[in-house]
């Protein structure tokens, strides 16, 4: 009797599950290798490692996440050398200007394409961010952080002058030249420090005063980088630069923390790890902040920070719950307590975010531009250095450094 109830409760419980169309099944365990540059001894790191993955775990028990840190230079090389052995990880945070180097290897997944709430997740997170992924019509990784720079200027300096931070580039223009000159201990001091003459530093200043790189398809750079706008805007520096105005690309030149921190550089730009920098080597110099200053084409500045992305060799799935989870708000607003600053839209109206160091930035993250989203903008940003150092030198004009910068240019979009 013993064995024939037995195999009778057997043979209900199967008909039981066949009638439901289902079978039993366990979840199966995933890891999730994620690969990042948050440096091993920093509070992002033990924020990702001791709150952000074992609550992500929690919430999804069926995935685990294997975090590996690596240095920034150290990460890109081994992307691509793992590219080639196929032992990729599944997701990383990239700098925003490796993006376009590797979809062009073919190994990032266009998440817009493959991911059925991709649309509900970007609308979510700052356009201005997510444009640093956005390669054609397609998007490869979701932003993670962002930033930007905006004006520190020297109070005492600026009081002495009777001057107010500059809100137009016209007004900037003045002050850099009313500035400089010599303090009274006779050393030279200058109105504005810009320590190299690449994308992240010109281009605030192209954008502003009405030029750009390349057209909005970011096919050409004829007709855009050789524009008058353009040409005006390098123009504008080489001429502030011979009258004295500005420096800070040299060889030699005194370095930006401590020229502003010394009184010797009236006005920078930079970002916000300025702040921390600036309280850990002159805590007592007084300086306030500003925007960038507008001109014909706006203020705007321009766009630096980290995506998240995943390669096609992921477990998909899981990969993009991880994902949505490093840009929901939970995790935003810790990575906001480590001086991250959010794109999460929900997140930046937190009291968190409003209190924190980075704060005078959020508006000027709101109007920045991304550098193109090119695989070749490393030879651009290289060609675009040059040309600017031959106009700073006198070795040739603007106009013609321009023109010739945007014929080579052009050849360099032609490949893509």
């Amino acid at each position: 009797m013993r064995k024939s109830s037995k195999l009778f409760a057997i043979l209900s419980t199967a008909m039981f599950v066949t009638a439901l169309g289902t079978a039993p099944c366990y979840a199966e365990e995933v890891t999730i290798n994620f690969w990042h540059h948050y440096s091993e001894q920093s509070a992002e790191n033990e924020t990702l490692n001791n709150v952000l993955i074992p609550e992500f775990e929690k919430e999804n028990p069926d995935i685990k996440v294997n975090a590996v840190s690596h240095e920034w230079s150290d990460l890109h090389e081994k992307i691509l050398i793992s590219a080639k052995s196929e032992t990729l990880p599944d997701v990383a945070r990239l700098d925003s200007a490796w993006v376009p180097e590797f979809e062009k290897m073919g190994i990032l997944v266009p998440l817009n394409q493959e991911m059925d709430d991709y649309q509900e997740v970007a609308d979510g997170l700052l356009e201005s961010a997510m444009s640093t992924a956005q390669i054609g019509q397609d998007t490869y990784g979701l932003a993670l952080n962002t930033n930007t720079k905006i004006l520190f200027y020297n109070v005492k300096a600026f009081e002495d002058a009777g001057l107010l931070a500059p809100t137009t580039m016209d007004e900037f223009i003045e002050d850099c030249k009313k500035l400089a000159g010599e303090n009274e201990n006779g050393q030279q001091i200058w109105g504005y420090d810009e320590p190299a003459l690449a994308g992240w530093n010109l281009c605030p200043f192209i954008w502003s005063m009405g030029g750009s790189i390349t057209n909005e398809d970011q096919t050409k750079a004829t007709g855009y980088l050789n524009s008058t706008e353009t040409v005006n805007a390098i123009q504008t520096l080489a001429d502030l630069y011979k009258e004295g105005a500005i420096t800070g690309w040299n060889s030699g030149d005194i370095p930006m923390t401590d020229g502003f921190g010394t009184g010797r550089y009236a006005m920078i730009m930079d970002g916000p790890w300025k702040i921390s920098e600036m309280e850990g080597s002159y805590p007592d110099f007084e300086y306030a902040t500003a925007p960038m200053p507008e001109g014909e084409g706006g203020s705007h500045s321009v766009l630096g920070g980290e995506d998240i992305s995943m390669f096609n060799t992921a477990n998909k799935d899981a990969a993009w719950k991880f994902m949505k989870f490093m840009t929901g708000e939970f995790a935003q607003e810790e990575m906001a307590k480590c001086s991250q600053i959010p794109v999460n839209k929900a997140t930046l109206e937190s009291d968190t975010v409003k209190n924190a160091d980075f704060a005078p930035f959020i508006e000027a993250i709101k109007s920045a531009e991304s550098r193109p989203t090119v695989s070749c903008w490393s030879e651009i940003d290289s060609e675009l250095a040059t040309a600017v150092s031959a106009v700073m030198n006198e070795e040739k004009s603007a106009q013609d450094a321009m023109d010739e910068l945007a014929e080579k240019v052009d050849d360099l979009l032609a490949e893509e």
